[in-house]
């Protein structure tokens, strides 16, 4: 931002500052949710100890085994595929104008569920098995990832048409998410009801989205995906701000409105795509984290992206350590932990909305 006499007004330093303290705060409680996340489970390992083996200097074999091959992984799995989902999120409310959209309210999580599994079962891209451990092993993660994207794709281009209908409320555009679910779900209990009894308790197991099955090739794509995403994200941060103020106004700035519609949706698809075929469904996540963060530093994309991206982080982090010691031993999908929160989210908005 540029200003006539070159000074730059106090209150606009504090109204940066204030956000960029946000983010950075962020950071750290991201920071001490990872470690945190690593030292606990059904072995507690100190928080210090798990310091010293990140950094490499080895404490235990046992130790190291467990951080380097289990833990750290679906860390970070669970911290990407939050920022994945969030950042998607954000971005898909912006460019609709819709307080509700999300890869999972909008049908496109779904959509990508059923892409994966028509994948696995019928091109054979995945190993099925009725461990608890690991139910589905993606042996061709490219061609999961591709089907899962042209699906993923389809649901997106009926979001748009609906989009483009004139008065379009948020509430039709959620009616239509619910709708495209329940298509898309019918689809994969087809596919179930053809398939053996360890297909169908495989398949089952793996739509419950868990990132304790990520590996460190999948989180590499997921991250690659997620990184080159956002910073596309970040570059169209200002086309983003024009159309919250209206789709006449972005166009009278210069804004090619269908474009930067059309393609933001694609890469959030893709973005969706790439987590929900590694994954499963993990609902909620791009709904309420845009939000949550809205309240605490504004609706200037240019802090509300990386402010949701790393919320997305860290909620989704959390919500796994949590489910790995909630009835520990046992460990419960990520999915119904944020089911359990965005629901309630998801009612107050519908609410909120009927209100205005």
């Amino acid at each position: 931002m540029h200003f006539a006499d070159g000074a730059v007004p106090e209150d606009y330093l504090v109204y940066v500052r204030r956000k960029f303290f946000w983010i950075m705060g962020g950071l750290l409680l991201l920071f001490i949710m990872l470690i945190y996340s690593i030292s606990v489970g059904a072995v507690t390992i100190p928080p210090y100890e798990v310091l010293q083996t990140l950094m490499g200097q080895s404490v235990s074999t046992k130790w190291d085994s467990i951080i380097w091959n289990i833990r750290l992984p679906q860390a970070l799995a669970a911290i990407v595929a939050g920022a994945g989902l969030s950042v998607a999120g954000v971005v898909m409310q912006s460019i609709l104008r819709n307080p509700l959209g999300s890869p999972f309210t909008l049908g496109i999580s779904n959509a990508g569920a059923f892409g994966a599994a028509v994948s696995v079962i019928i091109l054979g891209t995945g190993k099925m098995q009725s461990t608890a451990a690991d139910a589905v092993i993606i042996n061709n993660p490219y061609m999961t990832t591709i089907v899962a994207f042209i699906f993923c794709l389809l649901a997106t281009g009926i979001i748009l048409l609906i989009s483009r209908i004139r008065a379009a409320s948020p509430e039709v555009m959620v009616l239509a998410g619910v709708a495209l679910s329940s298509l898309f779900t019918a689809g994969t209990m087809f596919l179930q009801y053809f398939a053996d009894d360890t297909q169908l308790a495989a398949v089952v197991f793996w739509t419950f989205g868990d990132v304790g099955r990520a590996n460190w090739l999948e989180f590499k794509i997921m991250a690659v995906v997620v990184l080159l995403s956002t910073l596309f994200f970040m570059i169209n941060r200002w086309d983003y701000n024009a159309i919250d103020a209206g789709d006449e106004t972005a166009k009278g700035l210069g804004v090619n409105v269908e474009r930067v519609r059309m393609v933001g949706m694609i890469v959030a698809a893709l973005v969706s795509a790439v987590i929900v075929s590694f994954l499963g469904v993990i609902g909620f996540v791009g709904l309420i984290c845009p939000h949550m963060v809205r309240r605490l530093i504004g609706d200037d994309q240019r802090y509300l992206i990386p402010g949701s991206t790393l919320l997305g982080g860290i909620l989704l982090l959390a919500s796994d350590t949590a489910a790995r010691i909630i009835i520990s031993p046992y460990v419960l999908p990520v999915s119904i932990l944020t089911a359990f929160m965005g629901a309630p989210t998801f009612i107050y908005l519908l609410l909120r909305g009927y209100r205005r």
